[in-house]
């Protein structure tokens, strides 16, 4: 009998049935942990196949083996197919059967670890194929074709690399790419990441009329951005693939995902009209001269007179081109929701350029209902009318956006005097619109493309520019000011006042300015303890001197230039601030050797964040002498404030000062010139011995705690007194504790010793004595 072949761990039996079908493999299988997710593993080293005992066939078998082997010898070697539900199928075919006594195993490698199947036995028909369930979408497996002979000795017939495919993705979203929505997308994906394996993604889409596709691999965390797209145009039925590619034996294999999502579609930015400019041309009716190019003009009616509505069809490649100028509704429906274009009512300070016929009779006929009521006065006499507007007309050129834009006509945006606007479309061939104004006041206009072609939403580009004018009663034409001050320079005159400074251009100088201030301190501090008031709101006027400041508050200045109601771009800002006056009144009350009260009043007007208590002396522990800051009082609206200051040196030199601080940046404080010095007083001294010999008091005394070192102080002497019938003082240096004094005996004294500073001193317990 031939030796038989099992494969630990798959539970095979010595002539059991059919080794292909799926059910008994599952079962077999272990469970592994999977590479990281759009990364392949690579196949381990094939593991010694288990021997196991066979039995022998018989020679007539064997026989037609040979026979079968023979006569399909140049047929196809064994077949490996992936199937959709990520089966991979091994089939053997005729031309791998090399002897009728050996075992074929199949290796398969990728995963974690290595599987191995054995094909079952088989006679003159080739056994069923091997099914693996692959765990792992767009992962590259290598299968290998294991012969084992009768000397139990495996030989590798051939290996097939294959590569199942990636699970698609499931969800898309397109976002506009801020920083440049005109060219710039943000592409964000959804798809399962668990056991799916992929190196890049397929876009595909629709450019226009051109299709598209690339492969892209800067996706992170499912996200990327598209930066080379075409303004204005139309993507669609945009879909997503993910992309497995492996290499093998110098050989590529490429899978692709299917496409479940829903195909998206995007239309980009168009890029601004270019050079928006507006004139202002007096209507002379004697003499009308036409205007040469191709333009859009239109004479606005009064507001008892009602315009059609016209519907404009939707935009196509074969659709009409868009009349010269149509009114449309409103702004936001039209822009971004809306394909259809419908004409309002004319704004009513465009008046109707000509009267009706019929108008003009009943003018003639009738008497002028103003002139019945106001023309006489009560006097009986005339009285004059104000001078009526004279018309002007409006002329606004553009050109065309910068190319490559796809844009399909332009938006004209008209406002007046901020309560009323008028929006109106134009085709893309039209860079010239004319109108007639009959109203003065402060306009603004502004230009945007639009695109609109394809089965995208409508979108507008952004505002490249806004224009502002002003039609005075007279007809007189203003200009936008565009030139913003400079070289805006403040001085301060005094505590309370500034004088501000600007350069402008010659073309500007006849303009008035306006000038705002505003206090960068009064929001910091809470609203009980604001000690300013008047400029905590900006305020505004015309005049380059700024008053009613306060010291310590810091103030932001900005200048604008006015021509008329038209105010220019402001002026870079510029910060100034006020220097604090400081305390006053700065007193001193001891409260014994180691302790002070300083107390001070401040001025009423001023501003600052907090009192700051710096003192003066010799630090014997570090040997030097600076001024180190002792403790910080917040603000408060009482005009006195006081500190106690403990721990400090008997008989020592100080030095005390309190600045204010502001809530300036950077703060600015005042006064270095607050201070007040001090001597502390001295401690007591004790006496410790008292002894009398020969006519002679020997005392001896001690002062503060050990180790105290008089070097550095301010003790001056020491003062040592015996009181009896007699009086007697003696002086001693600082540095010796000891006196001896000449005494008659027979009396007696009372004895001390005092310690004595510059300004102070202190005494010591009286001691009896009797000689």
């Amino acid at each position: 009998m031939l030796p038989q072949f099992a494969i630990a761990g798959h539970g095979w039996e010595p002539g059991g049935g059919r080794r292909g079908t799926e059910t008994k493999r599952q079962r077999a299988e272990e469970e592994q942990q999977p590479p990281p997710p759009g990364r392949s593993r690579g196949p381990r080293p094939p593991s010694p196949p288990m021997p196991v005992r066979r039995r022998r066939g018989s020679p007539g078998a064997r026989s037609c083996l040979l026979w079968l082997f023979v006569l399909l010898k140049s047929a196809e070697p064994f077949q490996v197919t992936v199937r959709e539900d990520n089966c991979i199928i091994v089939s053997l075919e005729a031309s791998d059967v090399v002897s009728s006594s050996s075992v074929y195993v199949v290796k398969i490698a990728g995963e974690s670890k290595n599987y191995f199947f054995q094909f079952e036995e088989f006679n003159s028909t080739l056994p069923a194929p091997v099914v693996f369930n692959a765990k792992y979408h767009g992962l590259y497996y290598i299968v290998t074709l294991l012969v084992v002979n009768s000397n139990m000795v495996s030989k590798s017939a051939r290996s097939i690399t294959v590569l199942t495919k990636p699970l698609p993705v499931s969800s898309v979203s397109i976002y506009d790419y801020k920083p440049s929505p005109e060219t710039g997308v943000l592409f964000e994906i959804q798809y399962p990441e668990k056991y799916n394996v992929f190196t890049r993604v397929n876009i595909s889409y629709w450019e226009g009329k051109d299709y598209r596709t690339m492969l892209y691999k800067d996706f992170f965390k499912g996200k990327t951005v598209f930066n080379h797209w075409l303004p204005g145009i139309c993507y669609s039925n945009i879909t997503f693939q993910l992309v497995s590619e492996a290499t093998f034996n110098k050989s590529t294999l490429v899978e692709y995902s299917g496409v479940q999502h829903e195909p998206k579609q995007h239309r980009t930015v168009p890029y601004p009209p270019r050079n928006i400019s507006v004139q202002i041309v007096p209507i002379n009716r004697n003499n009308w001269e036409e205007h040469s190019g191709n333009f859009a003009e239109e004479s606005f009616m009064g507001p008892q007179e009602i315009i059609r509505k016209e519907k404009l069809s939707q935009f196509s490649d074969n659709s009409p081109k868009i009349p010269a100028a149509n009114t449309s509704a409103a702004l936001p429906d039209y822009r971004y929701n809306s394909t259809e274009y419908e004409t309002t009512s004319q704004p009513y300070w465009w008046p109707n350029e000509a009267e009706s016929s019929e108008g003009e009779e009943e003018f003639v006929n009738a008497v002028f209902s103003d002139y019945e009521a106001n023309g006489i006065n009560a006097s009986g006499k005339l009285t004059p009318e104000p001078p009526s507007f004279l018309p002007v007309q409006m002329v606004l050129t553009w050109l065309p956006p910068k190319p490559p834009t796809a844009f399909d006509g332009f938006h004209i945006n008209i406002e007046r005097e901020e309560n009323s606007t008028e929006f109106l479309t134009v085709s893309e061939d039209t860079h010239k619109f004319v109108a007639e104004l009959k109203e003065p006041g402060k306009y603004k206009l502004s230009v945007t493309t639009f695109s609109s072609s394809g089965s995208c939403e409508v979108r507008g580009s952004q505002s490249a520019k806004t224009l502002s004018f002003y039609i005075s009663p007279t007809g007189e034409w203003i200009e936008e000011l565009t030139e913003k001050p400079q070289h805006v320079t403040v001085t301060v005159l005094s505590s309370t006042t500034a004088l501000t400074s600007w350069t402008a251009s010659q073309e500007s100088g006849g303009n008035s300015t306006i000038v705002s201030v505003v206090s960068l301190t009064c929001q910091k501090q809470k609203e009980s303890q604001r000690l300013e008031k008047h400029y905590c709101t900006e305020v505004n006027s015309s005049s380059s001197l700024i008053e009613n400041l306060v010291p310590g508050a810091q103030y932001q200045v900005v200048v604008y230039l006015r021509k008329g109601p038209l105010v220019g771009p402001p002026s870079d800002p510029v910060t100034f601030s006020i220097v604090p006056t400081g305390i006053k009144d700065l007193t001193l009350y001891p409260l014994g050797p180691t302790a002070v009260v300083l107390s001070w009043n401040r001025p009423f007007l001023g501003v600052f964040r907090k009192y700051v208590v710096e003192m003066f002396y010799f630090n014997p522990s570090t040997m030097t002498s600076e001024w180190t800051t002792y403790y910080e009082i917040a603000a408060t609206v009482s005009l006195t404030a006081s500190v106690r200051i403990a721990n400090l040196l008997p008989a020592w030199y100080y030095n005390f000062r309190v600045t204010m601080v502001t809530w300036g940046d950077p703060e600015l404080s005042c006064c270095d010139s607050s201070t007040i010095s001090f001597i502390t007083a001295p401690v007591a001294p004790e006496i410790t011995s008292v002894e009398y010999y020969n006519h002679l008091l020997y005392i001896t005394w001690t002062y503060g705690g050990d180790g105290t070192d008089l070097s550095h102080s301010r003790m001056l002497h020491w003062m040592v007194i015996a009181e009896g019938k007699k009086k007697i003082k003696k002086s001693v240096t600082r540095n010796v504790m000891t006196a001896v004094l000449s005494l008659p005996p027979g009396d007696i004294y009372n004895l001390s010793v005092t310690a004595c500073t510059e300004r102070g001193s202190n005494t010591s317990l009286l001691q009896l004595v009797k000689l």
